[in-house]
């Protein structure tokens, strides 16, 4: 039988593994300012379960410095660009690099389709079925920073979009959406704000009837790549014709994006199951270098999950240990019954910063290093002067999540332990205006450590400020969670 093709893993053993992959990028990241946990990562033998430390490990040897931060980043990438391979069809395996030389096949045309409405320049947020606007939303915010679901820098970079309309106007922009039909991305709200979206998803008809049907509603542009010959003046047809395929054809993609006028901000929304989302992760990775190397108009955005591990301020630690200490009998007993297993202290008392692990082992390794590589990317682009967008996206009930069975039990019951989990509308929208915010200031505001640019405007939906280590209340969740919905 024959194996993947386009972006694939190496070969180790006569085998493309995910796991031996895993081991030999955080080792490689790691070595160079922490050579114990280096080793460490090497002699993991089960990394499907074991991951979980290595990755913490990544965070807390990056905090030694400003430095420390940025070897972590540019080794981890550079193990990553070293050792993926691109299988394209019928010819030999190449770098990732030697990709883009090949023959791009093709080229894909640009089909421009405009919507019929007006756009809105008061920015608006959908929440439990009502749209939160002016005061209503200020008040939101207010309560998401008491409660600890969002950071109080969140907040402000929000009122700050309230409080300057005019910056939703992204006419001046062209934001390409990699993942276009992706739950998470902000393809709707600047469509609702008459800016342009670049759309980049699968040649899957039903994804691109779904995004013609939202543009027609709105008043941006979308711009899509279609197949020579494809008519444009007839959406059954685009639908048809439209798409581009990061996965396994990057160089046509890659052109295609080459040629588009206007500056490009690069955001990066793709999202697939298991090991297929290290690669199409790599992929985009790969095209935004490539693009970086052709272009010097290139801003970049990124959404982090909240479930990973994360540098957090003294605050939120404060926060957390107030919750702590104001805990019921009932939890109180619960902990010493299962021997400080379950609910133990999200932070030791004083940190600072703290460090707040999140990672949920259903998620596995594959989809932590699709991750991090990500906020590598955006540590060593800021680190160049580039404009970043970076934001930790809060809890969502996202389709992927609800698949699973232990994630949608642990989401339905969180909300007992003081976690908010949000619906796909409200999220995209509130990463939408925090986009605004970042393009509108330069990538916000600069700070001494690459810790602190990741947790500006956090909405993490209250991870990082409830009492108890998240792993350690995520069993109870679960029950809790499979409870409400039996009932």
């Amino acid at each position: 039988m024959e194996g993947p093709t386009g972006v694939v893993f190496p070969t180790t053993d006569g085998t493309r593994s995910t796991s031996a992959l895993g081991r030999a990028v955080v080792a490689d990241a790691l070595r160079a300012v922490d050579p114990i946990g280096a080793r460490s990562a090497e002699h993991e033998t089960n990394w499907r379960h074991g991951y979980l430390g290595h990755f913490r490990r990544l965070v807390e040897a990056g905090l030694l410095s400003r430095e420390a931060a940025l070897t972590v980043a540019r080794d981890g990438l550079a193990s990553l660009h070293a050792r993926m391979r691109v299988v394209p069809d019928g010819g030999p395996e190449t770098t990732l690099d030697e990709a883009f030389t090949a023959p791009a096949g093709p080229s894909l045309g640009t089909a421009t389709v405009a919507g019929a409405g007006t756009p809105e320049r008061e920015l608006s947020l959908p929440y439990r079925g009502q749209r939160l606007r002016g005061d209503d939303l200020r008040r939101r915010l207010d309560a998401w920073v008491t409660a600890g679901v969002v950071e109080p820098s969140c907040a402000e970079a929000v009122r700050a979009v309230l409080a300057n309309p005019d910056w939703l106007d992204l006419r001046d922009q062209r934001i390409v959406v990699l993942g276009a039909g992706a739950e998470m991305g902000p393809l709707p709200s600047v469509l609702r704000w008459g800016g342009d979206v670049v759309a980049v998803d699968l040649p899957r008809p039903e994804i691109w009837r779904r995004l013609l049907r939202t543009t027609h509603r709105y008043a941006g542009h979308l711009h899509l790549p279609v197949r020579p010959g494809t008519a444009a003046d007839d959406d059954q047809a685009l639908a048809a014709g439209a798409g581009a395929d990061l996965l396994h054809r990057l160089p046509q993609a890659a052109e295609w994006l080459r040629g588009l006028d206007g500056r490009l901000v690069l955001g990066n929304y793709v999202y697939a199951d298991g090991a297929t989302n290290v690669r199409v992760a790599m992929a985009v990775d790969a095209l935004t270098v490539h693009l970086q190397q052709h272009r010097d108009d290139v801003a970049l955005a990124f959404l982090a999950t909240p479930t990973d591990v994360f540098a957090v301020p003294a605050e939120a630690v404060r926060h957390a240990e107030r919750g702590y200490a104001a805990r019921g009998v009932a939890r109180r007993s619960l902990r010493v019954l299962s021997g400080g297993r379950l609910l133990h202290r999200n932070y030791p008392p004083g940190a600072d910063p703290g460090i707040n692990d999140s990672l949920v082992p259903q998620q596995g390794p594959n989809y932590a290093l699709a991750k991090r590589l990500q906020r590598w990317r955006s540590t060593v682009a800021r680190d160049a002067g580039l404009t970043v967008s970076f934001t930790v996206a809060p809890p969502t009930r996202t389709r992927s999540v609800l698949r699973n069975r232990a994630l949608a039990a642990a989401y339905a019951g969180a909300h007992r332990f003081g976690i908010e989990v949000f619906d796909p509308a409200t999220s995209n929208t509130l990463m939408a205006a925090l986009l605004v915010h970042d393009l509108r200031t330069g990538g916000g505001p600069t700070h001494p450590h690459p810790w602190q640019d990741e947790a500006y405007a956090a909405a993490h939906g209250g991870l990082w400020r409830v009492p108890y280590a998240p792993r350690s209340a995520l069993g109870l969740a679960v029950l809790l969670g499979l409870g409400g919905a039996r009932g």
